[in-house]
């Protein structure tokens, strides 16, 4: 299988390439590498069915080039993290809804399967526990920034969908719930990441909030396996999906956690939201997916607990930390 994943250079990308490759599929990552790194993928660029272009996807004569090239394509290339989309709304709903758009109308030519990658923030602000593919989504205030994103997100979905039903083009929608593991970065809002590198360098474990959002987290290892095996399932095209982990967590039992594992002395901090987001953020207390709908269709199951997911990211971090002092 040729494989062509758009923000190939993110770190979902990054690990779902090296999936596809141990695999046996031959992949090419595009990434304008706003958000994703090089670094990610350069121990893959030895590989002898790997290639990578670092241009935006904006560019159609090339994105037609690579699509044309490609059995399937992986759409990740997107806004990603709270703290990119409430800073900055305008790419975020440019980057998102006009990329979407390119990559289908591309796909659509030459009838390639399209897996794209959306999120759980388009279930909004409903109150539910657990959230199922077919439920409301419901969206705050076009005032309040964050809701840009579930927005944009919302219409990539219906566009993709709207492109299987009128144009029968083999489109997968995926709605990821908190992916983490190695190579993520804090620098955009993600919590664990964020974390893991003050605990380890023994600086306040900032939780926003009062810590009571209750939050599940999936490894990313899996997820890739989960993305690969919905592009190989015909029963999956024309479906939405969920794709995150059953157990369970409050944010600021995940704080005192890695506090634990990773033997710090930093205090947990409690910051309210206005002075990390700005005034009027609204969070959901909580956000867990239903899964047994992926279960059914391809058998997919989390492989990894809280904790291992944490050692590995803490592993990680530590190494990269130790690094920079070498280098320094």
């Amino acid at each position: 299988m040729k494989c062509l994943i758009t923000g190939g250079s993110g770190f979902i990308g990054s690990h779902l390439a090296e999936s596809l490759l141990d695999r046996g599929h031959s992949v090419v990552v595009i990434d304008d590498l706003s958000t994703g790194s090089s670094d990610n993928i350069a121990g893959l660029k030895i590989r002898k069915k790997f290639g990578y272009v670092f241009d935006s996807i904006f560019n159609r004569s090339l994105l037609a080039e690579l699509v044309d090239e490609a059995d399937v394509i992986f759409h990740l290339a997107a806004a990603v993290g709270v703290k990119l989309i409430v800073e900055s709304p305008v790419r975020t709903i440019e980057t998102n809804i006009r990329g979407t758009e390119l990559v289908l109308e591309m796909a659509s030519k030459k009838k390639r399967t399209v897996l794209i990658a959306s999120t759980s923030e388009v279930y909004g602000k409903s109150n539910k526990e657990m959230f199922s593919e077919s439920d409301d989504l419901i969206l705050g205030p076009t005032n309040k920034g964050r809701w840009s994103y579930a927005a944009s997100k919302a219409v990539d979905e219906f566009l993709g969908l709207a492109y299987y039903r009128e144009r029968h083009l083999p489109v997968i929608v995926v709605r990821l719930f908190n992916t983490v593991g190695p190579r993520q970065t804090g620098q955009y809002g993600m919590v664990i990441p964020r974390f893991v590198e003050q605990a380890l360098t023994e600086r306040h474990i900032t939780v926003y909030g009062d810590g009571q959002q209750v939050r599940s987290f999936t490894w990313v290892k899996d997820v890739a396996w989960a993305l690969i095996k919905l592009a190989e399932s015909t029963a999956a095209v024309g479906e939405i999906f969920n794709i995150g982990h059953s157990e369970k967590v409050t944010v600021h039992q995940l704080a005192q956690t890695v506090k634990e594992r990773t033997h710090s002395h930093s205090p947990i901090e409690f910051i309210p939201y206005e002075a990390a987001y700005g005034i009027g953020f609204e969070d959901m207390i909580y956000r867990l997916p239903n899964i047994s709908k992926i279960g059914r269709v391809i058998g997919y199951r989390p492989t990894k607990s809280l904790p291992e997911i944490l050692d590995s990211v803490i592993e990680y971090q530590r190494s990269r930390l130790q690094a920079e002092v070498s280098s320094a």
